[in-house]
């Protein structure tokens, strides 16, 4: 099937990690036709996936940016528009998780929700405000913001980071409602657990198990799966793609979760 998606320019947040959803998203989309600008807080990292999507035939671009700094923001969005003209589709992809589960909230750290929440949610709205007035003059744009599915599961005690993703879940659709007349449509992949650096904090200070231990655990979890594995950052980025795409050119202010039935 032709998404439609040649010719078209992405912005993709987050594309930094080599093993991320981002990376795997701007790949994703320069196969399907799109030029990528590539953006995360760690340019030498953003150029490997940039020289990636360069080798797969399409232009490409890496800019750093910190999303919590809108001066810096802003900076990333021009030099996109300067180089390509125009930007189709944004992919909020950067966020991030800093603290650990299951602390009590009287012994939680207000910092923290502050910097959390400022990364995740003020950090997409940042990013979006810069976008959305040059897609409103072209009339077209697509908004894919990247959610999580730990908005639905709560064994993992009081967490900002649940919370802003859930604002993200708002977010979404409050955007789309209001920027649907101007021919943006704006939706939320939401992922459930995958094998990435993406919760290196949570892991910290965990006693180091045997591998039979860390199997037997692993085992446990997947068999609480529908469909029995994990998810991979392409599972991620095939349905964004899929979101960004002219084929579902009729859907907007969606949540998708992609969690191997983990969430529904």
């Amino acid at each position: 099937m032709d998404l439609g998606l040649s010719g078209k320019t992405a912005l993709v947040t987050g594309a930094g990690s080599q093993v991320g959803f981002g990376k795997a998203i701007c790949l994703t989309l320069a196969k399907e036709g799109c030029d990528i600008a590539a953006s995360d807080i760690d340019l030498e990292n953003t150029q490997k996936t940039a020289d990636e999507v360069k080798a797969l035939g399409h232009k490409a671009i890496a800019v750093k940016a910190d999303i919590t700094d809108k001066a810096n923001v802003e900076a990333m969005v021009k030099k996109v528009i300067d180089e390509y003209g125009k930007i189709d589709i944004l992919c909020n992809v950067a966020g991030g998780i800093i603290h650990k589960d299951n602390v009590p909230i009287d012994e939680q750290d207000p910092a923290i929700w502050e910097k959390q929440l400022k990364l995740n949610l003020i950090g997409t709205m940042n990013v979006t405000q810069s976008v959305i007035p040059q897609m409103r003059r072209q009339k077209y744009g697509v908004i894919v913001n990247i959610g999580s599915g730990s908005t639905h599961q709560y064994q993992m005690g009081v967490g900002t980071y649940a919370m802003s993703k859930y604002a993200i879940d708002l977010f979404t659709r409050q955007l789309a409602f209001v920027e649907g007349k101007n021919g943006i449509r704006v939706n939320c992949v939401a992922p459930g657990p995958a094998p990435t650096n993406f919760g290196a904090i949570l892991r910290e200070d965990m006693p180091k198990l045997p591998p039979e231990e860390m199997e037997k655990m692993r085992a446990a979890m997947l068999g609480t799966f529908p469909l029995g594995r994990m998810g991979t950052p392409t599972d991620m980025a095939n349905a964004t793609a899929l979101l960004a795409s002219d084929v579902t050119s009729y859907i907007t202010g969606q949540v998708l979760h992609v969690s191997g039935g983990s969430v529904m």
